[in-house]
């Protein structure tokens, strides 16, 4: 017989009563009924009940030991009586009557319990991760990510795509978000970078002539925390392919998510066939319709322009807006032109906390347009034509509200889709048991930053501007449309591509554009240009995020809940403490020394922990 054990613990059926078996595992649950012990022995598989007589040889051993605590027993495979079998356990038929018994580890006093689903503080649970993994619904979801990434893979080596590693230790590069930088010892004063993404590397694998290129790679941004967001690091499904269009791209990856989400979902993954492919929507039609470039479809709401319609009417507020160049945005709220005021106040309130100065309404009881038709402190500045517009242009029915925002375009439609997301969750209207899937094309090249007050570029340096230099050398900037793309499920982005820039004079004049000398290019991706000078393909790819895809098909609204060890918001690995002081040996031999306000910090740090 093994030493450990001859069967798992979900693997004893009926057919199994009779034989002899040993099983390990962790003391699970306990239910001491006096002359017998009822014990529930857990292994990675699943749990089986354990049967121990008061009086026999192991009694005592099995009844002491703490939960958690790891043990090995023999014992003979016995049928349960039908009123006692678990029809909820795989093992539910069957126990085990324990003969021999040995205790492999003691576990102590817990500080969070595993037997259960009860909530614990996040803190807590980030600490003693190792407890909490065991937890059956999180365990379940480490387990799911596990088996997603090995259908991923599979996935894509059937497409013919193969499998590269990229460096970790690399240079730093412009890509929007912060990098981790790692000092290097042989060469003071400089520094490596770790890779926000495989970006540079995936493309110069098509210049070295691969064709289609896939890695779960592993990317790191120094950035903070979100719910849909792990601060420090994520993984990606990293794609690349040579001689492509956008629609190539597409026809690629599109079975990859769709099967995935088919094999692993509890919801319909739509289109339910791939026949036609995921629908398509522009930026500017996502901006206008959804007010957000990551839209969920599974609401139902449409934001409206409805700028023409308070052109000229008596309210100031808005008048000032379209006159210096703004615009308004109308987000119908169905249904809710009878809620009570604090209804209204709330959704004032909820727009506040997004830093708007309010949220203006008008309700439309019906029928008709006649102004007593309406009501809300705002229909007295516009005419019984606009009023008419208004229900035309915002697709009002009657008994509907209709909330309104105004600004830029960018932050009036910004505001228009935070209201229409909040809207479908507070009125219930998100289609349910449903992964809704989208691709959004045709994203600005270019953008204004109005913190550094320049253009920039709109998603990364490395994407085909549409119409080539052509474009560059004529158009506005912001009038510039790149072959970008990003997929979104349930208002989720999982992966943002693009077609790439592979020719030097377009990269040269889009870096000039967006402030960056020739210079600039040579250092920061010499290595990427230099190749591009001897050679290049046409190619493109995209990169949808693992953790991000986990997270939907276990339909947990935090990351962390399919991360098997993540960080806090403050990017603190509480488990492993890190990050941590540094020796003063180690500073020496990567030639660094700490600021005055590093060591003023770290010196507070002490003594609050002294004093704890």
């Amino acid at each position: 017989m093994h030493a450990y054990r001859t069967h798992t613990c979900a693997a004893l059926k009926k057919a199994d009563v009779g034989q002899s078996v040993r099983l390990s595992g962790w003391v699970h649950r306990k239910r001491d009924h006096g002359t017998l012990l009822f014990v529930d022995l857990r292994d990675h598989y699943g749990i089986t009940q354990l049967v121990a007589t008061e009086g026999s040889e192991h009694f005592n051993g099995l009844n002491a030991a703490k939960l958690e605590s790891v043990v090995t027993v023999t014992g003979k495979v016995v049928a349960r009586s039908a009123e006692t079998t678990n029809k909820d356990l795989a093992t539910g038929e069957i126990e085990v009557q324990l003969a021999e018994f040995h205790l492999e580890s003691a576990a102590e006093m817990l500080p969070l319990q595993v037997n259960s689903d009860r909530e614990q503080p996040e803190e807590t649970r980030l600490k003693y991760r190792f407890l909490d993994l065991r937890r059956e619904k999180l365990h379940e979801n480490i387990m799911l990510r596990s088996k997603v990434i090995a259908s991923l893979r599979r996935r894509m080596i059937e497409q013919g795509f193969n499998e590269f590693q990229t460096p970790i230790l690399t240079a730093s590069s412009p890509e929007g978000a912060r990098d981790y930088l790692v000092p290097s010892r042989i060469h003071p004063g400089k520094f490596y970078a770790l890779p926000q993404a495989p970006q540079q590397f995936k493309q110069l694998l098509m210049v070295s002539g691969f064709d289609r290129y896939f890695q779960i790679a592993p990317c790191f941004r120094d950035e903070d925390g979100r719910a849909d967001r792990s601060p420090g690091e994520f993984y990606q499904l990293d794609i690349e392919m040579s001689f492509v269009t956008q629609e190539d791209v597409f026809a690629a990856i599109e079975p990859v998510l769709h099967g995935v989400f088919s094999e692993f979902g509890t919801k319909q993954c739509v289109p339910a066939t791939l026949e036609k492919g995921f629908p398509r929507i522009t930026y500017k039609e996502a901006m206008l319709n959804y007010g957000s470039d990551k839209p969920d479809l599974r609401n139902p709401i449409l934001v409206a322009d409805v700028t023409d319609v308070w052109r000229g009417s008596g309210f100031g507020i808005f008048n000032k807006v379209i006159e210096g160049g703004g615009v308004i945005r109308a987000c119908p709220a169905p249904g809710c032109a009878d809620k009570p005021r604090s209804f209204f106040d709330n959704m004032i309130e909820f727009a506040k906390s997004l830093g708007a100065q309010g949220l203006a309404y008008i309700t439309y009881k019906g029928p008709g347009t006649a102004p007593e038709a309406f009501g809300g402190p705002l229909v007295k500045f516009l005419s019984p034509e606009a009023l008419a517009k208004l229900v035309s242009t915002a697709r009002l029915a009657p008994g509907d509200a209709v909330f309104f925002s105004s600004g830029t375009e960018l932050a009036a439609a910004k505001l228009a889709g935070q209201v229409r997301n909040h809207l479908g969750t507070e009125l219930d209207l998100l289609e349910k048991g449903v992964f809704k899937f989208l691709w959004v094309v045709d994203f600005p090249y270019f953008e204004y930053d109005e913190d550094e007050k320049k253009i920039i570029f709109s998603h990364n340096p490395f994407s085909m501007p549409q119409g080539g230099m052509e474009a560059l050398l004529t158009k506005n900037p912001l009038d510039i449309l790149a072959y970008q793309y990003d997929i979104v499920c349930n208002g989720v982005e999982l992966s943002s591509g693009a077609i790439r820039n592979h020719k030097p004079d377009l990269m040269y004049k889009a870096f000039e554009i967006a402030g960056y000398g020739p210079e600039v290019v040579d250092s920061k991706f010499g290595g990427m240009i230099s190749a591009f000078k001897f050679g290049a393909p046409p190619h493109g790819g995209l990169a949808p995020g693992v953790d991000r895809m986990v997270m939907l098909l276990a339909d947990e609204p935090n990351i962390r809940e399919v991360i098997a060890f993540p960080m806090n918001q403050k990017a603190e690995d509480l488990l492993m403490q890190a990050p941590n002081v540094a020796e003063e040996k180690q500073l020496r031999e990567l030639h660094l020394q700490l600021s005055p306000k590093a060591k003023a910090l770290l010196a507070e740090e002490q003594q609050k922990s002294d004093a704890a």
